[in-house]
């Protein structure tokens, strides 16, 4: 039973969103400045689970939030994707040309750059957290001052909207990773994708082998993303995502790649949202 969970920002944020849809309206949210500060809430056992942005269909792969779920030996238990809508919102009684500065986290900013270049007597400013400006907005009254968030941080600090949807690809999606201690929760016959770490040598064919041995085994990869390592370098860990329709064909394919390449770890083994 989930009691508490994690979240990066404050409550109106999209974390906040997605831990609304995913868990019982019941469950405590912790607000958490950082993701660092979200998985050390985990580890000391302050929650029970912890919701992480791990890529954007804009963006890319969100890679520091993969190599904290792997150095701190945390796992994947589910999944969610969020269609991310950005509203530029402000103090009511105020029009777009009174609005001077916008603050909002780099990403929002990055994603609603078209919009912005209407409006040029708008000043960006990148700040930590979408949600956390518009409260304090509202906490400190600030005039002349506009930030990007979602509409349910629009609701929580009686922000007006003065721009909806100022995103400038309109379909911009999210996918969030659910993250705990451990992983027994979900029987095998449901588990449909698998988040996995490995390790290479740098030569000719090492990754196109692990590849086929994947396709051999009827996974489909669904995501791959190399990190370096930092202590060796020109040597490369990859994060795999695959999804399966049966799990023997993920198990014989596992046993293959444990044998093949280096610290093959799994990360999470859940249901695919996707579906």
């Amino acid at each position: 039973m989930i009691k508490s969970v994690a979240i990066q920002g404050v409550k109106g944020s999209f974390h906040h969103i997605v831990s609304q849809n995913y868990f019982s309206k019941d469950t405590q949210v912790v607000e958490c400045l950082s993701f660092d500060g979200v998985v050390e809430s985990l580890i000391e056992k302050e929650t029970d689970a912890v919701i992480m942005a791990i890529e954007n269909s804009i963006a890319g792969s969100i890679i520091p939030n993969y190599a904290l779920i792997d150095t701190k030996n945390l796992h994947i238990v589910g999944e969610q994707y969020l269609d991310i809508q950005h509203n530029l919102m402000a103090l009511p009684n105020q029009s777009l040309s009174d609005i001077e500065e916008v603050y909002s986290h780099p990403m929002a900013l990055l994603q609603c750059k078209e919009f912005f270049k209407k409006h040029p007597h708008i000043k960006l400013v990148e700040d930590k957290d979408t949600a956390e400006v518009a409260q304090r907005i509202q906490n400190k009254q600030l005039k002349g001052i506009a930030a990007i968030a979602s509409t349910l941080a629009a609701e929580l600090f009686q922000l007006e909207i003065l721009a909806p949807s100022i995103q400038t690809i309109k379909h911009n999606e999210t996918r969030f990773v659910i993250v705990k201690r451990e992983n027994h929760e979900i029987p095998i016959e449901e588990i449909n994708k698998a988040s996995l770490k490995f390790e290479l040598d740098h030569k000719r064919g090492s990754l196109a082998t692990i590849l086929n041995v994947m396709s051999d085994c009827k996974l489909n990869l669904t995501k791959i993303q190399s990190l370096p390592k930092i202590e060796t370098p020109w040597k490369y860990a990859f994060f795999v995502d695959v999804t399966f329709d049966e799990y023997s064909d993920y198990e014989k394919a596992k046993s293959i790649m444990k044998i093949m390449a280096q610290d093959f770890k799994i990360l999470g083994e859940y249901v695919n949202a996707k579906l």
